[in-house]
């Protein structure tokens, strides 16, 4: 099985178990879904790459913060950065389907391989062959937050004269670029490697252009695991995103 086929697999897998965990725990609170969801996810996911990658280091949100800090994975050659339900919210509230699991591999300073699944959408995005996106229409859609959007994705749409369309969890939102429901992502409020990993693989699978906001790189397996902005757009937006959020 290659990487590629190894990180869909297991981001459909652990979907499949989430949508599992939402029925058994309907009548429970929110907290408990999301807590159950959390460490479920989690668990399955540390133990599947173990078995089928016994080799690679692993690096999840759900890991404790010692684990994170695991010299081995700052040595690596490859290492997987998981998010094992991305949207905790959107989880826990019956019926929403804009949350995500991501699965993505770094190997030698690169993202080689990455799936982003939407398991209530019963989809999942996955390399190395990602269809572009559709064409665009004449008025740019710029994805957000439902909640709380960052100043900057306000800036973006007043300079291209676009609408916004809300959203819950990051790889809802990048995953809504890659299918042709929204033209640009763009987040300054604080995320970590495994928010943007599997997306931005499946994001460049897909020919979209990404980077953060000042237009440099995104770089993923360092030592501080913030990396909290980026774009993902349509390339032909790219440089009209950047001559706002450059600045």
């Amino acid at each position: 099985m290659t990487d590629h086929q190894l990180a869909a697999r297991l981001a459909t897998e652990a979907g499949e178990l989430l949508l599992g965990v939402r029925v058994e725990f309907a009548d429970a609170s929110a907290s408990e879904r999301k807590d159950a969801g959390d460490r479920r996810a989690h668990e399955y996911l540390i133990k599947a790459l173990a078995a089928e990658r016994p080799d690679d280091a692993v690096l999840s949100e759900e890991a404790s913060e010692e684990e994170r800090a695991n010299s081995r994975r700052l040595t690596a050659n490859r290492v997987w950065i998981v998010d094992p339900l991305d949207g905790t919210r959107e989880f826990s509230e019956l019926g929403r389907e804009d949350w995500a699991v991501h699965v993505a591999l770094w190997e030698a300073g690169e993202l080689v391989a990455g799936a982003v699944a939407l398991p209530a959408q019963g989809v999942t995005l996955a390399t190395p062959d990602v269809a572009a996106p559709p064409p665009a229409p004449a008025t740019p859609r710029i994805v957000v937050s439902r909640t709380r959007p960052p100043a900057v994705a306000l800036a973006v749409r007043d300079a291209l004269d676009g609408v916004l369309v809300e959203m819950g969890s990051a790889g809802a939102k990048v995953s809504s670029v890659v299918q042709g429901i929204s033209d640009v992502y763009v987040h300054a409020g604080g995320q970590y490697e495994w928010d943007s990993a599997a997306p931005v693989a499946v994001a460049r699978a897909a020919g979209l252009f990404t980077s953060r906001i000042d237009g440099s790189p995104l770089i993923y397996n360092q030592v501080d695991v913030s990396l909290p902005d980026l774009i993902v757009c349509r390339p032909e937006l790219a440089d009209a995103v950047l001559a706002v959020t450059a600045r």
